[in-house]
């Protein structure tokens, strides 16, 4: 992949071939935030059909806020991905602390775009929780798989906050991203409920 072209710009089917293909990016975090990006999508789309609710129009609007905040990041992971496979490449010829604290800083760089994700994914789980509630039951099911979506990006992404940490023994930002990632699976589990009611 050519991080300089951005994947928002590939048709979906594209968009799947080049996370399919040999390539190392996109991979898992770009498709998370992709997961997440949908997710407030459907939460606005249930938000706009629910015209009984007087805070749906707001609700519709903070959806396509997180949408729009969250699509970027499917081509800003690919591209820190990329970055940090070059550092993992470097010459083992390096002096070691040079090349531990390169690696390292990459990785910590690495790990901004995940959390960011992770964060995202919180709070479009916990948007379409309050939809699902809330919203028109004829669409509830769009809430519920909306707040799904999210809850795994997030997943995702505290995954792989963790996963580029691992040379930081003892970064918040893994606990961070773990409690980000809790906060989404009880927002899921707040929207199954719903459709059970």
């Amino acid at each position: 992949m050519d991080a300089t072209g951005d994947l928002l710009d590939l048709s979906l089917r594209e968009f799947l071939e080049q996370v399919a293909s040999e390539h190392p990016a996109p991979a898992g975090g770009s498709a998370a935030a992709f997961a997440v990006a949908m997710s407030a999508g459907l939460s606005a789309m249930v938000a706009r059909a629910s015209t009984d609710w007087p805070e749906a129009a707001a609700m519709a609007a903070q959806a396509e806020r997180l949408r729009k905040r969250t699509a970027p990041l499917v081509q800003r992971d690919a591209e820190a991905y990329e970055e940090a496979l070059v550092a993992l490449r470097l010459p083992q010829g390096l002096e070691r602390e040079v090349r531990d604290r390169a690696i390292g800083d990459v990785l910590g760089r690495a790990a901004e775009v995940p959390l960011e994700l992770a964060a995202a994914g919180a709070d479009a789980a916990s948007l379409a929780a309050l939809i699902a509630e809330r919203g028109t039951q004829e669409r509830r099911g769009d809430a519920v798989a909306a707040a799904l979506l999210a809850e795994s990006g997030a997943r995702a992404a505290a995954a792989l906050v963790a996963i580029n940490l691992t040379v930081r023994p003892g970064d918040e930002r893994v606990e961070q991203a773990k409690a980000l990632a809790e906060t989404a699976r009880q927002a899921a589990r707040d929207a199954l409920v719903s459709i059970e009611s």
